[in-house]
């Protein structure tokens, strides 16, 4: 009896100090909201980009070297990589550029090995390559729907193996999840793309929690969860007109420095705008018909028509880029 009352007495303590932690870390994130935090210094990390070569990619790129970061730079296409390593490098920083296809594990694997002997030990790793296969689910072809799951979600997994080790061995280290908003909530006709998104999000969730649960207090994690950014990827998407002037399209830059000061300031989850929240709450609280019924309201059961459109126009004129 004795040993019973003993039990409960420590769950009741736990149970008590897990009630101070959770308003706590309230408080915290409200002010948090609020206030600008202290941001750390990353002067001299080794900062490694994926997809560097694209719109997003080449602004954290410039953005980390305002910071001082050196850096790394992957990117399928060799071109623009090289481009944005000029632009980097012109504020003073050293950059190497690897020209990768994420979509292949062995030539993740064989990159990593040369940025550890060529560079050294990458302390910043920062996932934002992703791509999009524009089609119909049933007009798709099987190698463009496994290619966005390759390079969106399976890359995080052979990204990480590659560089979390040495973080590790200094408790030292952070990691940047680009992932959506449409990896929180889903649309119509982007199969392929919100099930890689989604796939990031619960990938990077549970990293962040294995880091944890290990006391790995050093190494850091931000999820960055964007609206639809202005980069060209979706192009023609739109919601009903009325309320597309509220909630525009992201500007690149600005979903950039929202992004920088989430990973500064070492905030683990980021929706840009703050209103995406709403949606994502939504989602978890309201009947699955209340949503649809809000989807069809504000246009997004057909906002990605017009974007599947252009692609497939672009498809039949010849102008599309292999991804």
């Amino acid at each position: 009896m004795t040993r019973l009352n003993s039990i409960t007495m420590i769950f009741i303590l736990d149970l008590l100090l897990f009630l101070i932690d959770v308003t706590y870390s309230i408080l915290c994130a409200v002010t948090r909201a609020f206030l600008h935090p202290r941001l750390k210094s990353v002067d001299g990390e080794l900062c490694l980009i994926t997809g560097a070569g694209g719109v997003l990619g080449r602004l954290f790129a410039l953005e980390f070297a305002k910071e001082g970061a050196h850096l790394v730079l992957w990117d399928c296409n060799t071109g623009a990589n090289e481009q944005t390593a000029e632009l980097a490098r012109e504020l003073g920083v050293d950059v190497r550029t690897y020209t990768v296809d994420l979509s292949k594990r062995q030539n993740i694997y064989e990159a990593a090995e040369r940025v550890r002997a060529e560079v050294g030990d990458v302390s910043i790793l920062v996932n934002n390559a992703g791509v999009v296969a524009g089609r119909r689910l049933l007009d798709c072809p099987d190698e463009l729907l496994e290619r966005t799951l390759l390079v969106n979600c399976h890359a995080l997994f052979w990204m990480t193996k590659a560089f979390l080790p040495q973080m590790k061995s200094r408790n030292h280290g952070h990691i940047v999840t680009i992932a959506s908003a449409l990896g929180l909530f889903t649309t119509a006709c982007v199969e392929d793309y919100c099930a890689s998104k989604f796939g990031a999000v619960g990938f990077h969730e549970s990293l962040a929690h294995e880091l944890r649960a290990e006391n790995n207090d050093g190494i850091k994690t931000t999820l960055v969860c964007p609206y639809i950014v202005d980069t060209g990827m979706f192009a023609g998407c739109e919601i009903r007109k009325e309320i597309q002037s509220l909630i525009p399209p992201l500007e690149p830059l600005y979903t950039v420095q929202q992004s920088m000061k989430a990973i500064l300031g070492e905030q683990e989850m980021v929706c840009i705008p703050r209103i995406m929240y709403i949606p994502f709450i939504a989602r978890a609280v309201l009947p699955w018909e209340a949503n649809v019924v809000t989807y069809r309201f504000m246009g997004g059961d057909r906002c990605m028509l017009p974007f599947i459109k252009n692609t497939e126009t672009k498809t039949s004129n010849g102008h599309m880029k292999s991804p």
